[in-house]
């Protein structure tokens, strides 16, 4: 296609879509019984009647006389959304192959050709351990000119697009809805961090809300611009399982990063281990799967040159920082909760003097408090 065609050609695809009950199924149809949006749009009624007697069929017959393709051109201006579609150079590589690859993307923010993403989805109900290794990975995967891809939901989704970020990198989030709809609305901040480096995506129009029958079709795309999928946190009936399902009948590669085995956000990952999946403990266990050139660069003794996932323990302090009393209860702090009745037993610290320690510790940002008067190390990126 010439430049000209192809702006007509994905201006009557916004346009098709625009039409209620005519979303990505229903075009990519109707694209294949005429060749192209643009033929179907400049044939004959009587030639629509093909496609079949259903309802939006009538809908589409209807509407089409009534579209105003310029209207519809300078809405998708005054929203800052472009599009992209399947002929396009930066249109995501690994989604063109599919056979129910979108024929048409909105997004905002960046695309360019050639880029290669990898998923970290999980839990909504994350833990304090979840986040912290979702942030880890996404700074160290992102640090290694991967777009990290995700969902922007609550909990794992939210902590793997922040790692990004906090890598100087690119993090693509695929939305459930119209790219006017940020859902949920606390991510709108993100979302605008986002759009300086990466980019929103939707196979959705602009106008669509978020509605939960979307939410799988947007997973499809998580894993369908991706190389693999990383699972932090799952439940045994999770969404992240569901993106799981589309990565292996897509052909990507999947991972799982373990858990407490006494966390049910951790038994939906447990199970894919035990299924197969790669067990991820550093981004190198990522990296080193998918990348060639990344496996050339780890050393022959084995050391890598990724961050890992912050494990209990691992503290870089300097002993001048802080008290012998504020060391002891340091190393006995971890991504798991610890309650403050469970540290004064475990530490030789005079109990009355816990709760002024705990919260110096607090204010010097290297613990968090939970609820319940629960303490967990505070995840630095």
């Amino acid at each position: 296609m010439t430049k000209n065609t192809i702006h007509d050609e994905k201006l009557i695809r916004v346009a098709f879509h625009s039409i209620p009950g005519l979303g990505s199924g229903r075009l990519r149809h109707i694209i294949a019984v005429f060749g192209s949006a643009l033929k179907a749009w400049q044939a004959p009624e009587k030639d629509l009647k093909i496609l079949g007697g259903e309802s939006w069929v009538n809908t589409l017959i209807q509407k089409r006389s009534q579209l105003d393709l310029i209207k519809v051109e300078r809405e998708l201006d005054q929203k800052e959304i472009q599009t992209v579609i399947p002929e396009e150079q930066h249109y995501p590589a690994l989604l063109r192959e599919l056979a129910d690859a979108p024929p048409l993307l909105y997004y905002r923010g960046n695309l360019g050709p050639d880029e290669r993403g990898i998923a970290i989805v999980g839990s909504r109900k994350s833990t304090p351990y979840g986040r912290a290794a979702a942030e880890s990975l996404g700074k160290a995967i992102a640090q290694q000119g991967y777009a990290v891809v995700s969902g922007l939901a609550r909990g794992i989704d939210t902590a793997a697009h922040k790692g990004a970020l906090a890598g100087k990198g690119k993090t693509w989030a695929i939305l459930g809805s119209g790219l006017d709809y940020i859902y949920p609305s606390e991510n709108k901040k993100l979302a605008e961090q986002i759009l300086l480096e990466g980019a929103l995506i939707s196979e959705f129009a602009p106008g669509v809300p978020p509605e939960p029958q979307f939410f799988p079709m947007r997973n499809r795309l998580i894993s369908g611009v991706s190389e693999g999928v990383v699972v932090v946190e799952a439940a045994l009936r999770s969404g992240a399982l569901i993106t799981v399902d589309f990565a292996l009948e897509q052909g990507r590669e999947v991972f799982a990063v373990p858990g407490p085995i006494f966390s049910e956000q951790s038994k939906g990952c447990h199970q894919l281990l035990r299924q197969g999946a790669t067990l991820v403990e550093g981004a190198e266990d990522i990296l080193s799967e998918l990348s060639e050139e990344f496996r050339v660069r780890v050393s022959p003794t084995g050391s890598k040159d990724t961050e890992s996932v912050k494990q209990p323990g691992n503290l870089s302090l300097k002993q001048e920082e802080y008290s012998n009393e504020q060391l002891e209860i340091l190393s006995l702090m971890s991504d798991l909760p610890l309650h403050i009745d469970q540290i004064a037993l475990q530490s030789s610290v005079n109990p009355s003097q816990i709760a002024l320690l705990l919260l110096e510790l607090q204010l010097s940002g290297e613990i968090e408090q939970l609820s319940g008067q629960r303490y967990v190390l505070a995840h630095k990126c």
